[in-house]
């Protein structure tokens, strides 16, 4: 089952690309902040995604938001991913898929690749919107519609 709007997000740990342990706990309570789950680190639409993310991490900040990407791929490739494209948040490496499970993530294309998902929490860890889009640069706008609201 997938979390919904009003759902408050599980607790978790995982490693980020620096290989240390990032523990969700650490933000709830303090600030809002969004979670998106993409496929693969390096592919295009992932690029074009978290570039997205990238350049408006600034505007997610005045939000007082921070931005999460997951993903099954390692901790190294993430750190190469991270460097090569500048990114100025945090990745976690899910390389079960155990994280991706407990938010219900579904898989896209016919049931091939792992989907693209992102959530945007209030700084309790409720869930206040859930999307799921091919389109990655929606993401973007979504969460940041949805944040401007939180803020009012």
């Amino acid at each position: 089952m997938s979390l919904q709007p009003g759902n408050t997000i599980p607790f978790f740990r995982l490693k980020d690309q620096n290989g240390k342990e990032f523990d969700i706990s650490s933000l709830i309570g303090k600030q809002p902040f969004v979670i998106y789950f993409y496929p693969k680190d390096f592919t295009p639409g992932c690029v074009k995604e978290a570039c997205s993310f990238r350049d408006n991490y600034e505007t997610f900040k005045e939000m007082g938001a921070e931005v999460i990407g997951i993903s099954s791929d390692s901790e190294n490739k993430h750190q190469k991913f991270s460097t090569t494209y500048n990114l100025p948040f945090t990745l976690l490496s899910d390389p079960r898929n155990k994280v991706r499970e407990l938010f219900g993530v579904k898989k896209n294309l016919f049931g091939l690749l792992p989907g693209r998902e992102t959530y945007v929490c209030n700084s309790e860890g409720k869930v206040m919107m859930v999307f799921n889009s091919v389109k990655s640069a929606a993401h973007i706008e979504k969460a940041l519609t949805i944040l401007k609201n939180i803020k009012k």
